[in-house]
């Protein structure tokens, strides 16, 4: 009987691990094993893995390195991960989780960790966040310390071993591991070229065919000398990455802008920071201008309404004017970065000069806090403090506010940030109706003139519940069409931040934007692409490009640096970009823009070239036909490399530029 106790003990011990998700402290243990190790390990993940969903995968041979890292969860949007269930996809603080298809098409993360996806055993994929999840695999999530160790220790083609029943994650190096990785990144760079070739007359391979020939040389001597795969298949690595580089050609009109949060506190200051825009090929600034509820100029708005009038860093400064006028010297245009509704991390209580402080019934609050004495903050978002979309006091403060900009400075366009309301989580979980935003006093008695009942009364799921969430988004919305007015008197263009996914926009942050771009209240959208993941960018940018109108432009806004991902993520979101027909990017943000991304791109994205060129080329069906018969791939049906580039492609350097 005490034997049965203590097993019982012991198994419901492991249950509540299990459910409270284990906390991925690094125990990650590099070693070396030899061959007899290997035989000895399990030849298959577990007899649980048809929970997951997932086959058994075998552990690969030939192993040449081992490393280990313990599991926090699995699926925790499933409800297994409970110390993460606040936290976008579930994935903690510090946490390692894994996501199989049975949580959902995407992992849902923020853009604070790193994600490999994997099919069968094999890493296929680095990415960023929200990667979609393969049917046929899984992604690997970590944020933290279990970040770190990802990117210390996973690439494409490390083999993986998950053990379900220890909770422990095994990446394995090997030979074949180098092999995957150089064929795939060759495969990749054939698929670039052949899209160029096909839709651009002009296009020029020289450069990058030379590159992908040597990486296909140093290949073949990688397959043909086993002692020295590493060291070939490294070789042939950097080649494609150069081929890689050069694959994507510049065009002219394609936009090219930086979110940039200014620190320079003089006009040489300004001058350099723009010399290095201007260096790296971007041509439009997204200047943070009002930003945590105040401003980078002193704001004669802000002092009618007795709150703080420039951020205390720039006081005794006007470096918005200085900004315009050395932009405007070098070819360069200012969008207004405006951060609408968010009032920033700063506790209004210590600052009287504070907006909430100053008018503390424009302050945004949860239905959990409706009736706090307080100001309540989002825990989600760094802790800020938003202001209601509801309160037309706010939406007049805020558009005054942008006049004075327009009118003062003369900007070049608008970028509207945190035109919304903040997120609450997601619907999935039992707190979603709590963590809603917007009953506010003022929101609450409108509502309930109108529809005669108190929002606070209002229960998820039912018809009073779509009412209510629909008024809140027609605030938003509601803006957006002044703001458009305001700017249509200028003649600038209004373009937005959001959020792609319509419906969880909608559900989460109450971001209507298919509304604004087909009542033409917006002139481009500056999408978030919280991820380095290229699937998932390719179903957020086709989800904005499905639901707003052709006449509204699509800049994606790229994260890949400030994420710290690989520089061919960049190159790869471009690309990807291109073939949805956006009309450029905008990238995140010029404080993270190191010469590793900067670099790639001025090698020839970013470069202006020979002929410097509009968008891509639209050809005859003849003339595609004949230009088929001309050029080459690496790889036909049976993988062989074919002919080199025919003249009459490099010839095509000396024709007419386009206009």
């Amino acid at each position: 009987m005490k034997k049965f106790l203590i097993n019982l003990s012991v198994v419901f011990f492991v249950f509540v691990l299990c459910l409270s998700g284990l906390r991925a402290d690094a125990f990650g243990k590099k070693d070396k094993i030899k061959n007899e190790t290997q035989k000895s390990q399990p030849a298959k993940i577990s007899e649980d893995d048809d929970e997951y969903g997932l086959p058994a995968i075998p552990i690969p041979d030939g192993i040449l390195s081992q490393v280990s890292y313990q599991i926090s969860a699995i699926n925790p949007m499933m409800g297994v991960s409970q110390t993460g269930i606040f936290y976008p996809g579930g994935r903690g603080a510090n946490q390692l989780v894994i996501y199989t298809y049975k949580n959902g098409l995407r992992t849902g993360t923020n853009e604070f960790g790193a994600e490999a996806i994997v099919v069968d055993g094999t890493v296929v994929q680095i990415s960023g966040a929200d990667s979609i999840i393969p049917k046929d695999g899984l992604v690997i999530s970590g944020h933290g310390r279990a970040k770190t160790w990802m990117n210390e220790n996973l690439t494409v083609g490390t083999k993986i071993y998950v053990d379900y029943k220890t909770m422990t994650l095994y990446a394995y190096l090997t030979n074949d591991s180098f092999i995957y990785a150089t064929q795939e990144k060759i495969k990749e760079i054939d698929q670039m070229m052949r899209y160029y070739k096909d839709n651009d007359i002009y296009y020029d391979d020289s450069v990058a065919h030379d590159y992908i020939t040597k990486a296909l040389d140093n290949l073949k001597r990688a397959n043909r000398h086993p002692d020295d795969t590493q060291k070939y298949s490294s070789m042939a690595i950097n080649s494609a990455n150069k081929a890689m580089q050069y694959a994507l050609p510049y065009y002219k009109n394609e936009f090219k802008g930086v979110w940039l949060r200014p620190t320079e506190k003089s006009r040489g200051e300004i001058e350099k920071t723009l010399n290095k825009v201007k260096k790296y090929g971007i041509e439009t600034v997204f200047l943070e201008t009002y930003y945590q509820g105040k401003t980078i100029f002193p704001s004669e708005t802000f002092a009618k309404y007795g709150v703080q009038p420039q951020r205390p860093e720039f006081i005794g400064f006007d470096p918005l004017q200085i900004w315009v006028e050395e932009a405007h010297k070098r070819g360069l245009k200012i969008y207004i970065w405006f951060e609408t509704y968010y009032a920033g991390p700063e506790n209004p209580m210590k600052n009287p000069m504070n907006v909430i402080s100053v008018y503390p019934k424009w302050a945004n609050t949860t239905k959990m806090k409706y009736n706090s004495p307080a100001p309540v903050a989002s825990l989600s978002e760094h802790n800020g403090y938003f202001l209601d979309p509801a309160n037309p006091e706010v939406q007049t403060y805020l558009l005054t506010l942008l006049e004075e900009i327009i009118t003062r400075y003369k900007p070049d366009g608008i970028n509207l940030d945190y035109i919304r309301y903040p997120q609450s989580i997601s619907a999935k979980f039992p707190g979603y109706e709590l963590s809603n935003w917007g009953y506010t006093e003022y929101a609450r008695n409108e509502f309930k003139s109108a529809m005669n009942i108190d929002p606070v009364d209002i229960k998820y799921g039912t018809p009073q519940w779509d009412a209510w969430a629909t008024y809140r988004q027609n605030k938003v919305t509601s803006f957006v069409f002044k703001a458009k007015q305001l700017t249509s008197k200028y003649n600038i263009p209004l373009t937005a931040v959001i959020f792609p996914d319509r419906i969880n926009s909608m559900e989460v942050k109450m971001q209507d934007w298919k509304t604004w771009s087909d009542n033409n209240y917006i002139d481009a959208f500056t999408p978030l692409i919280l991820t380095c993941d290229k699937d998932t960018a390719v179903y957020l940018i086709s989800d904005i490009r499905q639901n707003s109108k052709p006449s509204t432009k699509i800049y994606p806004g790229l994260f890949v640096a400030f994420m710290n991902g690989k520089p061919d993520d960049l190159l790869r979101q471009l690309h990807e970009s291109r073939k949805l027909k956006t009309s450029g990017i905008v990238l995140f943000d010029f404080a993270h823009l190191d010469e590793k991304y900067t670099d790639v791109l001025l090698t020839n994205a970013f470069t202006p070239s020979t002929p410097s060129q509009t968008t891509l080329s639209t050809q005859s069906t003849a003339a595609k036909q004949e230009k088929k018969k001309k050029r080459f791939w690496f790889f036909k049906k049976r993988g062989e490399l074919t002919k080199a580039p025919s003249a009459s492609v490099k010839t095509a350097k000396a024709s007419p530029s386009k206009s």
